[in-house]
């Protein structure tokens, strides 16, 4: 059987998603699965590691590693740690070496010890309020921290993990170097509907409720990680999305390396549709994805869309744009059954099938 090398490209849920996918499709493909993924998250966990120690943000990186855990038992528990998240604990409950954590910096202890309002967390946005510098962090975010700061490099980092986890594929970053997300967006405040201003971090882009014009990167040129240049210009197949748009799919095409790899490789090219808008792309139609990926890389060339019927309704406005790229539109059920606009890694993998696995 020939081994087909296979590049997806994105971040968080999404990237997750197309993985899972991928791995559905190993009993009928022999696939050697790469992630590329973005470093621009800025919230949460990623948020804190990142401000607090430098390097890249984990959080993706660590979920496109479960994504692609081995199914031995050890390592299925392995990446079960790698995502657990620390909870806060609650105020006046004394920790497991007997101490008592006290009242969380900002509560109001009343006169009978606790918060006013109760047994008060510390922390449950991510804080380190009242000391917890734990809660909110998930470990496997703890951990490329300190193998990226033992090890020196994040790709070593990356590669160590994946063998602790028994990774079925590579997972890389799309640069050693983290970055930012700026977006000019319009109506981003309520108040001023026609008015675009320019909305600053990849989470404040994510959650925006107004209408994205344009995307950018700061830097504006970040150096590509080398490894997924040679992934890139090795693949068989680049694969694009599901994933948010504007945060985790056309990042990758802002990098004027990666986008000089994508365009030029003999590879072909794939682009999965969401099922849904998001957030930061409400107003945006099903075509209208399609044409972003044109808008930010003009030389884009696309072989095949895959989508969801449900989700396309009318297929010809989609088809249209997809032929815009040079590609072909593929209608397949990938949705989960219960209505929720999640992809279905075993549907979305039997979709893939005999996508990747057609000759030329």
């Amino acid at each position: 059987m020939t081994t087909r090398r296979v590049v997806a490209f994105g971040g968080g849920h999404g990237l997750s998603a197309s993985l899972r996918a991928l791995r559905h499709c190993a009993p009928e493909l022999d696939l050697d699965i790469t992630a590329v993924v973005t470093v621009g998250d800025d919230g949460g966990s990623s948020g804190r590691l990142r401000a607090e120690r430098g390097g890249l943000p984990p959080g993706d990186l660590r979920q496109a590693l479960v994504a692609l855990a081995g199914d031995h038992p050890a390592t299925r528990r392995s990446a079960g740690l790698f995502q657990h998240r620390f909870a806060a604990v609650p105020v006046g409950v004394p920790r497991s070496d007997g101490t008592d954590p006290g009242p969380a910096a900002g509560d109001d202890p009343g006169p009978d010890g606790p918060a006013r309002h109760g047994a008060a967390l510390r922390g449950t946005d991510g804080a380190s309020a009242g000391g917890d510098g734990l809660a909110g962090h998930a470990v496997g975010n703890l951990v490329l921290c300190g193998l990226t700061e033992l090890l020196g490099d994040p790709v070593a980092a990356l590669e160590h993990a994946g063998a602790m986890l028994g990774a079925v594929g590579r997972v890389l970053p799309m640069s050693r170097q983290p970055v930012g997300i700026e977006a000019r967006v319009r109506g981003a405040d309520p108040a001023a509907p026609d008015e675009v201003r320019t909305v600053t971090g990849q989470h404040q882009v994510a959650v925006t409720t107004g209408r994205v014009e344009s995307l950018r990167l700061t830097p504006s040129a970040p150096p590509a990680c080398a490894e997924a240049i040679e992934a890139i210009r090795a693949a068989d197949w680049l694969i694009f999305g599901p994933g948010s748009w504007y945060t985790s799919v056309l990042p990758h095409l802002l990098v004027p390396q990666l986008a000089d790899a994508i365009v030029s490789t003999s590879a072909r090219r794939l682009v999965t549709l969401n099922l849904a808008a998001e957030k930061e792309t409400l107003g945006l139609s099903v075509a209208d994805h399609l044409a972003a990926l044109h808008w930010y890389l003009p030389e884009l060339k696309v072989d095949l869309v895959l989508a969801d019927a449900k989700a396309v309704g009318d297929p010809e406005p989609v088809e249209r744009a997809a032929e815009s790229l040079g590609a072909r539109l593929v209608l397949a059920p990938v949705a989960v059954v219960d209505g929720t606009p999640r992809h279905d890694p075993a549907a979305l993998g039997a979709a893939l099938v005999p996508v990747l696995g057609a000759d030329r």
